[in-house]
């Protein structure tokens, strides 16, 4: 613990500690170690809740989804060196996807990093961070612990929200200062994200656009879900009429069975749509980057975005509208009063006549029984227990069990669908479930394909030590994509993408404590997704699904290219 005794003195971690609590941040993710253990343990004194990982990468995982849940920057506090790159992935996922989150860590002496003299876990930390995070900075002195903090927060959470790194230097956490002094360098950062108005001009342009519009579409981004504007959006559909398309984590913005909601249609959507608008949505990788045999080559954006330099990235804008969702949706809204909006019949026809099309083709695949099951009349069972529970927290990664369980799952209230977003990367499962665990105090439920489950399944361990409500299943297809792949050099070493098909995933959470299930039935699967949700407690339930079932990359086959040698 710290060593200062004298009353009137204090250092860099109480004062670390008391800028946090005086910005009302009361949980911390991270993984202790030097020079950050006493750290932690004040701030557990003081009354911040410390949750204690076994790898740095789930802490930022976690403290990434609080931040996209709160609009409040997560922290996630992290040793030197390895314990900060571990981090760091997190961190810079967090930056891709738009969450706000501040990776506190630790570090070495700067006199000897700067000249690479071989001090303990040397490493010019906050340089190796800037190119993945939205800032980075690094406090040398305790009297300017507040400012460093205030300049982390705004950061993370001002414009598009991002990821930001703030170096705590060995010698700052341990340097002595009068606490006196100290305590007025404290203070409580005032508005730390203000709003952003968009100009009337480009809300007039954009209503104009979409009155003049046959077939509008409304697609929405988590960034429309991360907005909070819940009601606004709602009220603008529902007075338009205008069919949307949610993103993956924009699911439940509106409920999925809302009539207007066109993800059954999705296909026919985006390639007869004549004018888009895009609520939070990127026209990135996900979408194709809005060209291409998948869009109408003659559709008109209109698109709600807080930074102006992702305006035309892929296709000319319209009618950019740029500004927080929040005040654009607003105006927008207001603005229906003068202009009116009418979307032609037979558009609304054609969609639900491609929905019913493709809902009797999912019903197909639904109800197909198969000796082992497969990811869809597996899913059947998920979608079912789901529905019945509509308020979960649903946690989502893989390759299939991702694509999948996204097509298959309905949700119905905002920001509870939780997955790999932008950048597609597997392993953020456990961390974004323990997040959202302590985020919502509601239970969770992880849909988790097996290799996806493995980057981060050490962490059940935290679960059970925290007795968090949550529900994990593994989709046991024993393989990266599936199971039944073969050695094409004949060795008796397993394929690249093959694992244990006769793994027991559901032993791990047994010897934590926590509730086991080992199933191979659709009954058996409802009973332990049943049980362990409506039990509270932590529970991993292992099912069997059939190793030649899945395909190779999921949806995304086209981005994994194939040797063009063929022997």
């Amino acid at each position: 613990m710290s060593s200062v005794q004298n009353d009137n003195l204090t250092d860099g971690m109480h004062v670390m500690v008391e800028a946090l609590k005086k910005n009302g941040v009361d949980t911390i993710y991270g993984v202790v170690g030097i020079p950050i253990t006493d750290l932690a343990r004040h701030a557990q004194e003081e009354g911040i809740r410390y949750i204690g990982f076994r790898h740095e990468q789930s802490a930022g995982n976690a403290a990434a989804i609080s931040g996209y849940l709160t609009k409040k920057p997560g922290i996630c506090l992290t040793v030197s060196a390895p314990g900060f790159l571990n981090g760091l992935t997190a961190l810079a996922n967090a930056t891709v996807n738009g969450f706000p989150m501040i990776q506190i860590s630790g570090s070495s002496d700067r006199a000897i990093i700067d000249l690479q003299q071989g001090d303990y876990e040397e490493l010019d930390q906050m340089n190796i961070a800037k190119p993945f995070a939205k800032a980075a900075y690094r406090i040398n002195k305790p009297e300017d612990i507040a400012i460093g903090l205030a300049r982390a927060i705004r950061a993370a959470t001002s414009g598009r929200p991002g990821g930001v790194y703030l170096d705590v230097t060995t010698e700052l956490l341990g340097s002595v200062i009068d606490k006196v002094e100290a305590e007025k360098t404290l203070f409580k950062v005032e508005n730390p994200a203000p709003k952003s108005i968009p100009s009337s001009d480009s809300i007039i342009k954009a209503l104009n656009l979409l009155s003049s519009a046959k077939k509008p579409l409304v697609l929405l981004g988590k960034g429309a879900a991360y907005s909070q504007a819940d009601e606004l959006i709602k009220k603008f559909l529902d007075e338009t009429g205008i069919p949307f398309l949610p993103m993956s984590m924009a699911k439940g913005l509106l409920p999925d069975n809302h009539p207007q909601c066109a993800a059954a249609a999705r296909s026919f959507v985006l390639e007869n749509a004549d004018t888009v608008m895009l609520i939070g949505a990127r026209l990135n990788w996900l979408l194709g980057h809005g060209k291409g045999k998948h869009w109408n080559p003659d559709v008109r954006f209109i698109q709600l975005e807080i930074d102006p330099k992702e305006i035309d990235s892929n296709r000319p804008i319209e009618a950019p509208v740029v500004g927080d969702i929040e005040s654009s949706m607003e105006l927008l809204v207001n603005g229906l009063e003068k202009i009116s909006i009418k979307v032609d019949s037979s558009w609304i026809e054609n969609i639900e006549k491609d929905k019913e099309i493709n809902i009797d083709k999912m019903a197909a695949k639904l109800n197909t029984i198969t000796v082992p099951l497969n990811y869809y009349n597996a899913l059947k069972i998920v979608k079912e227990v789901v529905d019945s529970h509509k308020d979960i927290y649903l946690v989502n990664e893989g390759a299939n069990t991702l694509d999948d369980t996204r097509n298959v799952i309905n949700m119905y209230y905002p920001r509870r669908r939780l997955d790999c977003g932008t950048w597609g990367v597997m392993g953020v499962g456990m961390g974004f479930a323990i997040g959202a665990a302590i985020t919502s105090n509601k239970p969770i439920l992880a849909i988790e394909g097996d290799s996806a489950f493995g980057f981060s399944g050490m962490e059940i361990e935290t679960i059970c030590r925290y007795k968090l409500p949550i529900t994990i299943v593994v989709f046991n297809n024993g393989g990266i994509y599936r199971g039944d792949h073969e050695n094409l050099g004949g060795g008796t070493d397993p394929s690249p993408t093959t694992l244990m098909a006769t793994a027991r995933y559901d032993k791990l959470i047994e010897a934590f404590g926590g509730t086991p299930y080992n199933v191979e039935t659709q009954e058996e699967l409802k009973d332990a997704i049943t049980k362990g949700i409506e039990s509270l407690k932590p529970t991993l339930i292992n099912c069997k699904i059939d190793p030649k079932t899945g395909t190779e990359s999921g949806h995304i086959t086209s981005l994994n290219p194939k040797t063009a040698i063929k022997n």
